[in-house]
């Protein structure tokens, strides 16, 4: 047997004092021992080892329970020596959780075994004699332990309370409660730039200094990139480098002025928002119906953003505007005209665009096909109090919804009370009037195109319903039965009703269904051009009817005001099983009040179905909440320097990676809440700094590669990848194809076709297939415009990680993959923006030197030196060459497809057709059959510059 090893005292409330006997290490007195027990060893049983040795009687693993100091001593199906008081050596108990012995390892996964700490804790109780004290001692040792709020275990957090006492008087680490506590503006070296302060601290304390600065070139497209996400010009970079020789610190702060009075500002930090917000056109699961409106939601980010509205005001709006607008009618007009105008959309400017804000609460995948109600309800509150907790709390709310948090003092019942709060609001589209900055560009062609397919469906849709009809009114007169109408003849008997089909063959009952399912797709899709907004209201659960299914979801026409959620912890997240009534709140652990709560209840909301979200976003947007400032300013530095200042900016729990900077993070929260909550001061006090504006070459970079691999220090300005999103725009941008046009409604850029007609299955349907927009102008938008299928990415944009919109985006990957290569040089895209660069170049200007020099300028920002010139001469030349005898394919598009589906009921594959009439009348992108092979040589040229590393990256 091998020797034990000597553990350290365990570290107790009261202390732990401890001596050796031969061969066992025992604590001094008995009441220690026991106290041992009960804080530290039952609830460390408790929590690995009961689940499987006591739990269910039923399902004993080996026999073997633990649940008693007597059932240890019987032992189980194999083992008579579970416990030995008073040798840990000899106790199977302590060998196991050593994992010493191969043949007993327990726990037996590898992520719940014990550590050295807790090991020691088993082998002192029993080499202590196993005590095992009655409920009462380990109650009063629970009391004084608890009474204690910290000690040199930890600290107490104090909240709502758990499930159990052991859980509600759990201790944390410090550090690991960092988010919870208050946030407190540190100080700064008074001689620097506030950011520069704290981090130029950090690397003094390892020995380092910052890199040199940037120079003008870099700032430029590093700083264009970060705040508009475009290419500088080359007009813009000589304006700059002028002013840079005149002026540095002067020339570079217009320069960020400049970019921040763009619109194209919006669209660009509008794209971040709504990685988190999880931005979709359509509700995904097995219809993945259009939400028609959602683009006047995603429009409302991107003036947020260019308006600079504080984001105080911005929380708010997203999660109570309809409150705010209810509020503002009954003001303006009275509450008793508060339904009229609900039911009519009569609401001002300023009430529309509160209503629009609530299509936050609309962004989650959803659809209650094949779900019972209240799953359905279920599934949608879960995913909003989620999606509240990962978007302005950074918290996973997800990770206590079934039980106490493992990890961070958030109580079940915390969950529970938020799950209240939202536990009227009910979704649905909403009148409110189009704004007058809301771009109603390309209605009409928009609309014509979505009538004309509606139109088909319905008309392939009648023949098929006419044939059945005229054979039902056939059945009825042979049977002497009065005819009854379809929808009037499904609830009679079957013997007094015609066959469900008849008359229609395998074929038409396959086709039925098709063309039934392609009306309500475009039936939906005709609401993109009506003044409705996705949005919420309050009031009563609705069940399975004609206007709650995800098809269609509308305001009730006379809603009941008096009635009020009831709501219960649900054990193990389950309908099924209700535990305490709850009430709505808010998570007690920050310990900051609701605004003018009761004292009764400081973290309650109150009652009252109407207000609760307004109370609920009034407290996240609360100045004092240290969550939502921390979690805002990571973002927003996030995006700025690559890495948040705390690892987990959807996470800022125990096991979320800890902040590199605490104190710069702290500054920069109430700095942020200090000047008004504006984002476009929080971005200039960011990159005003010299830590934005270094080089991204250190000197000591060999060093710092050994001592400080992923730049914690940030001793240099991290490299990055363009987005995806950036890198089609920048495309664009470059080939002078980029139509600037703000907001509006969804564009289709041109895919991959073998993507745009795949079937793409629907409940018991194809979806109608992908056509592009029909002209270039209004496909070639910025990319935030583009139309988002949850079903059906846009596999350029997908290759290049724009993330999955059915979760919050914590951080966009980056990591380069094979195919990503070959899409840069081989896809139908890449080739259709390289020739259209080439006819930019040759329009513009007349040698092939200049265009050369012109295609660095427009790509890299700078002219290109004498060897890169004279490679790329030649190379353009032999390319001429190479082109002059080959004669490329033109391409056609189809304007008819036929598509294949297996009727469900007989199992027998049938056709139908499928119009594309947007291809009718296409203006398609210059494509290589379409130009020159000098055009194409020079094109290839312009190929070689889209895939270098100084335009694919941000230094």
């Amino acid at each position: 047997m091998k020797s034990s090893t000597l553990h350290c005292g365990i570290r107790l409330g009261l202390g732990a004092l401890a001596f050796l006997l031969p061969g066992h290490r025992v604590l001094a007195e008995s009441g220690e021992s026991e106290r041992l027990f009960s804080l530290k060893v039952l609830p460390l049983l408790q929590e690995k080892c009961f689940a499987c040795h006591g739990s269910d009687a039923e399902d004993l693993k080996g026999e073997l329970n633990l649940l008693t100091r007597e059932a240890m001593l019987e032992g189980g199906e194999t083992l008579d020596t579970v416990l030995v008081p008073g040798d840990a050596e000899a106790s199977a108990l302590y060998r196991s959780v050593t994992w010493e012995d191969s043949d007993l390892e327990m726990p037996p996964k590898e992520n719940d075994r014990l550590n050295e700490e807790q090991i020691g804790w088993i082998k002192q109780w029993i080499d202590a004699g196993a005590p095992w004290p009655d409920d009462a001692t380990r109650r009063k040792f629970q009391e004084e332990e608890w009474a204690v709020l910290e000690n040199e275990d930890g600290v107490i957090i104090p909240h709502s309370g758990g499930l159990s006492d052991e859980w509600t008087y759990r201790r944390y680490k410090p550090e690991d409660m960092w988010a919870f506590q208050e946030v407190v503006k540190p100080e700064t070296a008074a001689e620097k730039h506030p950011v520069d302060g704290f981090i130029e601290a950090k690397l003094a304390a390892e020995g380092f200094e910052m890199a040199p600065p940037a120079d003008a070139r870099t700032l430029i497209r590093r700083a264009t990139y970060d705040l508009i996400g475009l290419p500088p010009t080359p007009e813009e970079v000589d304006a700059f480098l002028a002013a840079w020789d005149a002026d540095q610190d002067k020339a570079y702060e217009a320069l960020i002025d400049r970019l921040l009075e763009s619109p194209h500002y919006g669209e660009r930090w509008a794209q971040h928002y709504l990685d988190v917000a999880r931005y979709a056109d359509t509700g995904g699961f097995s219809n993945d119906l259009e939400r028609s409106n959602m683009w006047r939601y995603r429009d409302y980010v991107i003036r947020a953003f260019n308006e600079d509205k504080p984001y105080n005001e911005f929380i708010v709006e997203q999660l109570a505007g309809d409150e705010l607008a209810d509020r503002s009618v009954a003001k303006r007009l009275g509450s008793d005209d508060l339904h009229r105008v609900r039911r009519k959309g009569d609401y001002t400017p300023e009430e529309s665009e509160d209503l629009v804000a609530t299509g936050f609460l609309r962004m989650g995948g959803w659809d209650t096909a094949m779900i019972l109600p209240p799953e359905a309800r279920q599934i949608y509150l879960d995913d909003v109090i989620n999606a509240v907790g990962q978007t302005f709390l950074s918290t996973t709310m997800r990770c206590f919804k079934c039980h106490d948090h493992k990890f961070d003092p958030l109580p079940t019942r915390d969950y529970y009370r938020m799950y209240s709060a939202f536990a009227g609001t009910q979704l649905a589209e909403r009148k409110a009037p189009f704004l007058d900055e809301e771009s109603r560009a390309n209605f009409d062609s928009e609309k014509a195109l979505v009538e004309r397919m509606l139109a088909y469906a319905r008309s392939e849709y009648d023949k098929i319903v006419e044939k059945r009809e005229a054979a039902a009114r056939q059945w009825f007169e042979e049977n002497n039965l009065e005819y009854v109408g379809y929808d009037e003849r499904k609830g009679l008997p079957d013997e007094v009703k015609p066959p469900r089909h008849l008359g229609l063959s395998y074929v038409e009952q396959g086709q039925y269904k098709v063309r039934r399912q392609d009306v309500r797709i475009w039936e939906r899709r005709l609401e993109r051009f009506e003044p409705m907004v996705q949005s919420v209201y309050n009031g009563e659960d609705r069940r399975r009817g004609g206007d709650d299914h995800a098809a269609r979801l509308r305001m009730p026409s006379k809603p009941k005001n008096e009635w009020r959620p009831k709501n219960h912890i649900l054990a193990g997240g389950a309908l099924q099983a209700p535990g305490d009534e709850v009430g709505p709140g808010v998570l007690s652990a920050i310990g900051l009040p609701v605004p003018n709560a009761t004292s009764s209840d400081p973290y309650g909301v109150g009652d009252e179905i109407h207000g609760r979200r307004t109370k609920l976003a009034e407290w996240i947007a609360h100045p004092g909440n240290p969550l939502t400032t921390r979690s805002i300013v990571n973002r927003i530095w996030q995006h700025h320097f690559v890495e948040p200042i705390a690892g987990n900016p959807i996470n800022f729990g125990a096991k979320g990676a800890k902040p590199t900077h605490p104190e710069l993070l702290d500054w920069l929260a109430a700095d942020f809440v200090e000047n008004g909550w504006t984002f476009k001061r929080l971005h200039r006090v960011i990159m005003t700094s010299q830590a934005y504006r270094q080089s991204g070459r250190n000197p000591a970079y060999e060093t710092l590669k050994e001592k400080d691999p992923d730049n914690r220090l940030i001793a240099y300005f991290p490299p990055r990848r363009l987005t995806a999103e950036e890198l089609r725009d920048s495309f664009l941008s470059v080939t002078g194809e980029l139509n600037p046009e703000l907001g509006g409604l969804p564009i289709r850029p041109e895919i991959t076709m073998e993507v745009a007609l795949q079937p793409r299955m629907l409940q018991f349907s194809l979806a109608p297939a992908y056509q592009p927009s029909p002209t270039p102008e209004q496909r070639n938008r910025r990319t935030i415009y583009a139309y988002r299928v949850r079903g059906m990415a846009d596999p350029f944009l997908e290759l290049f990680n724009q993330p999955n919109p059915n979760d919050a985006c914590e951080a966009r990957t980056s990591a380069p993959v094979t195919p990503q290569v070959f899409t840069l040089l081989n896809s139908d895209m890449i080739t259709d923006r390289s020739i259209a660069f080439a006819r930019r170049l040759e329009k513009e200007q007349g040698s092939l030197g200049d265009r050369i020099d012109a295609g660095f300028r427009l790509t890299l920002g700078r002219l290109p030196d004498e060897r890169e010139k004279s490679r790329l001469t030649r190379f353009v030349e032999e390319m001429v060459s190479y082109h002059a005898d080959k004669n490329p394919e033109k391409v056609n598009y189809p304007t008819q497809i036929t598509r294949s589906l297996v009727e469900e009921l007989s199992g027998k594959p049938f056709e139908y057709q499928e119009i594309l009439p947007v291809f009718e009348d296409y203006t398609p992108d210059l494509k290589p059959a379409d130009v020159s092979a000098e055009t194409r040589a020079l094109a290839d040229f312009c190929l070689l510059l889209f895939n270098t590393n100084e335009f694919v990256h941000i230094y």
